[in-house]
């Protein structure tokens, strides 16, 4: 009986803590601007499905899509001539089902007439994997960086406020962009505490910008990123970030469940 009160009051102290250092902590505290990525020029995108793939977005219809902040509602975001845009005024979306081990393959396309600057310039996310409503989960992010400054853990291609991209291969606003991913999610012991962390893989227009790279938890805009909260597989979302400069858009989305040996 003692044993059990001794750690309750040591996680309310460690939880007080935490949330007394996040009500002090600014969104700039995490961010940082050295070195710059190197700018690279990819090649060119790879589009074509192979054949075991689930197909999230064929250009036609939101199916495999739902509202983040309600999921009995169907997916509100704009589809014409085989392309996704953005609806700021519905909010994220996230995929039906959800996944575990993964390889994912999506294009995205800031307006070529794009404004503002830093991250109000085409600023939208893919979350590797969805907590919820709002921006919870992991998010690699989306960016128009081809000319255009901001932190480095907040360029297109980085895990956001985490890790840069190893390089920048960035093209230019109005031109379609590729990320291809390998997500392996993080798996937890019975005390919820982590057993093994979140790694990601990731190729932004056929160019290597995150190799394994172990995630810190789920992303966090104010703070340090921690692991908070156990779970299991989960939805893929895809980031309405509410900026005034031009939606973001997106096409051929597909996606294969791995087993991870």
């Amino acid at each position: 009986m003692h044993l059990n009160k001794t750690i309750i009051a040591t996680a309310c102290i460690v939880a007080f803590a935490l949330s007394n250092a996040n009500a002090q902590a600014k969104h700039e505290d995490t961010e940082f601007y050295t070195p710059v990525p190197q700018k690279v020029t990819p090649g060119k995108i790879t589009t074509e499905a192979p054949s075991d793939a689930v197909i999230l977005f064929n250009g036609k219809n939101l199916d495999q899509w739902v509202m983040t902040d309600d999921r009995t509602q169907p997916a509100q975001w704009i589809v014409s001539d085989g392309i996704l845009t953005v609806n700021k005024k519905t909010g994220n979306i996230e995929t039906k089902q959800s996944f575990g081990n993964y390889q994912l393959h999506i294009e995205w396309r800031v307006p070529q007439n794009i404004t503002g600057t830093g991250q109000a310039r085409g600023n939208s996310g893919l979350f590797l994997a969805s907590m919820g409503k709002g921006d919870l989960g992991y998010e690699l992010q989306i960016l128009d960086n081809y000319d255009n400054k901001t932190y480095t853990n907040g360029m297109a291609g980085s895990i956001y406020k985490q890790t840069s991209p190893l390089v920048n291969p960035s093209k230019k606003a109005g031109e379609w962009q590729s990320y291809d991913v390998i997500w392996t999610a993080p798996t937890f012991k019975a005390d919820s505490s982590v057993n093994t962390p979140a790694k990601v893989t990731v190729l932004f227009n056929g160019v290597l910008v995150q190799n394994g790279f172990e995630l810190k938890g789920p992303t966090q805009y104010v703070g340090p990123a921690a692991y908070r909260q156990a779970h299991g597989p989960l939805p893929v979302k895809l980031q309405a970030h509410g900026d005034k400069s031009e939606p973001v858009s997106f096409r051929n989305i597909w996606i294969r469940e791995l087993t991870v040996l």
